[in-house]
């Protein structure tokens, strides 16, 4: 049995003349946490949306719980996409709706459940997610974080198997995006879905990972141990790290590594 959620075999995608990801295979392991990085324009986004269904590529084959999407028409791939959960950057609230109705959209739309069955599980969630005393209020007054708490509790709502995280962390500072990600830990951990996180905060997000993932040039170079970013001798790797953590930083890091 496969036990990849998620699989890349030769994909490949371009813009024209521009080669986004070329001819990669990746395994995105079930019920753990993938995270994907590396700088700006590299295909982070367009892998998610790979993913989703919403791009197609150019070449090769993209499963699903074991099953190709690619070349779906569009109702099988809304039936996959029952499948997923998603947080984008600025958590995509109705400003219109109020906590409790942006929380409780998902089971009004895509379910049959009883008005009372629907209150008593967006309650829950509320609860779960400390926002108990906020049901009433709506988006333009919650703070960053506490959006992006509204937003994971109305992306869990349909219980999706798999998570999609696109630059959760965006506009937070450093302790809230801490708080953020202590969050995302906690419920990966107790509802067991696989997580795949594009991010930029690096390095602590890569502190969530089971496996890491940079896209650089085209290509997904994977590491499974995240501390093995730090002591890379690739070129593009090494780029990265003094990008985002400065030579000094890495100088030492690499002195300390036995």
């Amino acid at each position: 049995m496969d036990d990849a959620a998620i699989r890349f075999e030769h994909v490949t995608k371009r813009f024209g003349s521009q080669v986004v990801l070329n001819d990669v295979s990746l395994a995105f392991p079930a019920g753990k946490t993938t995270v994907i990085a590396g700088g700006s324009g590299q295909g982070k986004s367009v892998t998610l949306k790979l993913i989703l269904g919403l791009l197609q590529p150019e070449a090769g084959k993209i499963f699903v719980e074991g099953q190709n999407i690619v070349g779906l028409g569009r109702r099988q791939l809304n039936e996959v996409r029952r499948k997923f959960g998603v947080l984008f950057q600025g958590a995509a609230l109705l400003d219109s709706l109020t906590v409790y109705e942006n929380v409780a959209l998902p089971l009004e739309e895509r379910t049959s459940l009883s008005r009372e069955e629907i209150r008593r599980r967006v309650t829950e969630s509320l609860v779960q997610f400390d926002l108990a005393e906020h049901g009433d209020k709506y988006p333009a007054q919650l703070s960053g974080g506490m959006r992006k708490r509204v937003g994971l509790a109305r992306a869990l709502q349909l219980e999706p198997s798999i998570m999609l995280f696109d630059e959760p962390t965006t506009g937070l500072d450093p302790l809230k995006a801490m708080d953020i990600y202590d969050l995302f830990y906690h419920t990966q951990k107790l509802y067991g879905f696989t997580s795949i996180i594009v991010s930029h905060d690096i390095p602590k997000i890569f502190n969530l990972a089971d496996q890491v993932v940079i896209l650089a040039a085209g290509r997904f170079i994977v590491f499974e141990d995240p501390s093995e970013i730090w002591t890379s001798d690739r070129p593009e790797i090494r780029d990265l790290v003094n990008r985002v953590m400065g030579t000094v930083y890495n100088s030492k890091l690499v002195e300390a590594t036995p």
